[in-house]
């Protein structure tokens, strides 16, 4: 079976999900793991589906077909998954501005930590009337990570960016 990494991005409608499942199963393809979401009026997913290897191709027509309703981009995976060992889980949570992701991501990134999973989110603050930034992360070390050393650097990083680093 071919793993496959499908995005798919477009004006959000109804029946956008059924129109990618109703393909997926048509090539004997199992829906695996899924990240959908409406973002500002456009639906944007990322999904893993697992096919026979005699219909990749085919299912990558059919995909294209959809270009109307959505922009679907099927990209090769592997059945390799670099996810095992040590995990370290993060939850942010402070006054909204530009470059939070950008500096956490570069502290990760010298530590040589890799994220596995990021959500974000911004909601109005209950009390204060301003917006927060809100994410929950999944890191883990890779080859010569130091993760003690990239905990401390996120929780100066926390101090300087006023926000709360909570490690799980």
């Amino acid at each position: 079976m071919a793993k496959l990494v499908l995005t798919a991005v477009g004006e959000d409608r109804a029946g956008l999900v059924r129109s990618l499942a109703d393909i997926v199963s048509a090539h004997d393809g199992n829906w695996e793991t899924s990240e959908l979401a409406e973002l500002a009026g456009v639906f944007a997913g990322v999904i893993l589906v697992s096919v026979p290897d005699d219909r990749v191709d085919a299912l990558r027509a059919d995909l294209a077909g959809l270009a109307e309703l959505l922009q679907v981009t099927p990209h090769v995976g592997s059945d390799a998954s670099p996810h095992g060992g040590v995990q370290m889980e993060f939850s942010v949570l402070g006054n909204d501005r530009p470059g939070i992701v950008r500096e956490i991501s570069d502290t990760l990134a010298r530590h040589r930590v890799s994220i596995d999973h990021l959500a974000s989110r911004t909601v109005e603050a209950p009390m204060s009337g301003g917006t927060l930034f809100e994410a929950k992360v999944r890191v883990r070390p890779l080859d010569g990570a130091d993760l003690d050393a990239a905990v401390a650097d996120l929780e100066r990083l926390a101090g300087e960016i006023q926000v709360d680093l909570t490690v799980a």
